[in-house]
């Protein structure tokens, strides 16, 4: 169990001798071999202080992954859990900018932080004391109020919110079970400008939504989707943004084009960012580079050449899916060690892997698909990445 703050918590944190233990506490390594005899010298000097401290180091080291100055910030675990990383909180920033917006469930003001720069005004409320506390201290420079998301508290501003995804603390898909249930945030703020940050793997089917939904990966990892309302949409309804943490953002929306060829597979099979299959854009992808599907039904692209700084396979064998013919070809090219891709047929990569008992000493990559009717696997070199550009969606 992670430790529960209180203010007094915050309080005791914020104040100098708070940052004077932090300093302290921070020197130390905690780790595995040393975490026992680390907590127990934190007890001798700060006493009954020494929980918030440990635990406040903790996730401080934890957050760097998501915040480039995380260790002058303060959290509780579950709000950095949900917290959105630096890079996409500006990316959703930099389209607000020069709105007023407020964050209705702002937390410990991860959204804040990145809109204080570039937006006159800045609103963020929550219901939890301890998180806005947190708040007040991590973004000086926003105004906060104590707020139930579900009762309207500013006028002609933006609002964002990020609903809570736990319910009985699991992690939930259900629409109706995050906090505040997201069918409730829709009505309540129907008419408004609004922006809501969801999980990528929510059902937006379930939905009445006549906005845009955009999905949002982070150094190849879907990160998020977010719903902008019809008022800040752009005429799109969906959009796939593709960030990295260098400070590239390419982006590609329903709007592109989207006609490509129907042909026989090329010589490479390119898997698509995740944005781009979960914002349902592999065509418009595949159009931009010249690229076509080896099945309408999934998600792979193929072609003749690799997008500039993109991740690609090259064929070197097409099967029938059939494990002993599988089996036999690899054993042909001395295969010792495999990637394996799967799309649209029912296999464990892992099982699958163990089954095929290599005892060859070279590389390679198979990707296990259908065509048509037929499970189909292709034997590839290692995926390789084109070096060219690192911006393949501009």
């Amino acid at each position: 169990m992670s430790y529960r703050f209180d203010v007094a918590d915050v309080e005791y944190l914020t104040s100098s001798a708070g940052m004077a233990a932090l300093e302290s506490v921070q020197r130390l390594d905690f780790s595995t071999r040393s975490h026992v005899r680390d907590v127990e010298v934190v007890r001798r000097e700060f006493g009954a202080r020494a929980p918030v401290l440990v635990e406040t180091v903790r996730l401080r080291r934890k957050s760097v992954v998501k915040f480039p100055d995380g260790q002058r910030r303060l959290f509780t675990d579950d709000a950095l859990q949900q917290a959105t990383p630096t890079v996409v909180a500006r990316h959703r920033a930099r389209r607000l900018a020069g709105r007023m917006v407020h964050d209705i469930t702002c937390s410990v003001g991860a959204e804040l932080d990145a809109l204080v720069p570039v937006c006159p005004t800045v609103l963020g409320s929550d219901l939890d004391p301890v998180r806005l506390a947190m708040a007040a201290y991590n973004v000086p420079g926003a105004a906060l109020a104590r707020a139930d998301a579900l009762t309207p508290c500013s006028r002609n501003t933006v609002v964002l919110a990020d609903p809570g995804r736990r319910a009985d603390g699991k992690r939930t898909h259900d629409p109706n079970r995050l906090q505040p249930p997201l069918p409730a945030l829709l009505d309540t703020y129907c008419g408004r400008d609004l922006v809501v940050k969801c999980a990528p793997g929510l059902d937006f089917g379930a939905l009445d939504w006549s906005g845009e939904i955009e999905v949002v990966s982070l150094d190849g990892g879907v990160r998020e989707a977010c719903l902008w309302s019809a008022g800040l949409s752009e005429n799109v309804r969906r959009r796939a943004t593709m960030l990295s943490s260098a400070g590239r953002a390419t982006t590609l929306t329903d709007a592109d084009p989207d006609d490509i060829p129907i042909r026989e597979p090329g010589e490479w099979i390119i898997d698509p960012d995740g944005a781009v299959v979960r914002a349902s854009l592999v065509r418009h992808y595949a159009a931009r580079h010249g690229l076509w599907q080896l099945d309408p039904r999934i998600a792979y692209v193929t072609g003749n050449a690799v997008p500039a700084g993109v991740r690609g396979f090259r064929v070197l064998a097409r099967l029938k899916f059939a494990e002993k013919a599988l089996c036999q070809e690899l054993s042909r090219l001395d295969a010792g060690t495999l990637e394996i891709l799967v799309r649209g047929v029912d296999v464990d990569p892992d099982a699958l892997r163990k089954r095929l008992k290599l005892r060859g000493t070279r590389p390679y990559a198979l990707v296990v698909t259908r065509i048509g009717d037929a499970a189909t696997v292709f034997v590839c070199e290692p995926g390789a990445q084109n070096p060219g550009s690192q911006n393949p969606c501009a």
